[in-house]
């Protein structure tokens, strides 16, 4: 039962690409480019959580894993407390990472030798109310003559509907995009307990890692 749960699941969120990359592609090929990019981020994600037997995925790893295909390491930063997610965190947050690398590695810091990606999450302290999570993806670059997704003036691309909408309302949260000429911020803020695996050690531990990619 367990595995079919997962396997439906799987389905249904290949067919929700299927049909929502079909309403914004300009033909065939660029159908096929962006709904095989994209599934393949979806694997990369159910790779990870296969590996541990579906216990959960470190988000430092989910993040470089998906980040990898970009290249550009050296361009970006990771800086966050060791937390294993849980796994539908893993594969939301998955397909919002393939979709602001992507967007950056086209039209942003990842489409340039100088531009820069800070990728930083927290948790909340608080002991009387319910703990929170915030991750911020923040990059700064040359800015980018093009038209693209992020320009308010422009239709909602695939990628910005996962950020705004798909991202942060499966995990019970909500996110924000800022935009301005060379900078894009996204920050989603979520309870924790959406995001890790329950009395998981690694929660408290008071570790952080700040790496470059």
């Amino acid at each position: 039962r367990e595995v079919n749960h997962r396997v439906k699941n799987q389905f249904a969120v290949i067919l929700s690409m299927v049909r929502e990359t079909s309403k914004r592609s300009q033909d065939p090929r660029e159908f096929e480019e962006m709904i095989r990019a994209r599934i393949m981020a979806l694997s990369r994600s159910h790779d990870l959580l296969v590996t541990s037997n579906w216990a959960g995925a470190s988000l430092f790893d989910l993040v470089q894993e998906h980040l990898k295909p970009f290249g550009r390491e050296e361009q970006i930063l990771l800086s966050g407390p060791l937390l294993t997610l849980q796994s539908n965190a893993v594969q939301n947050l998955g397909m919002a990472f393939h979709e602001l690398g992507t967007n950056s590695s086209k039209y942003g810091a990842l489409a340039s030798d100088s531009g820069r990606v800070e990728v930083t999450w927290s948790m909340s302290d608080d002991a009387l109310a319910e703990r929170e999570f915030q991750l911020v993806w923040e990059e700064r670059s040359p800015p980018y003559s093009g038209g693209d997704e992020r320009d308010d003036t422009t239709r909602k691309g695939f990628g910005t509907v996962v950020l705004q909408r798909v991202a942060p309302q499966s995990l019970g949260g909500s996110a924000v995009i800022e935009r301005s000429p060379g900078y894009f911020r996204w920050t989603l803020n979520a309870p924790l307990a959406s995001i890790i695996v329950p009395q998981h050690p690694m929660e408290d531990a008071g570790q952080t890692i700040g790496l470059g990619i």
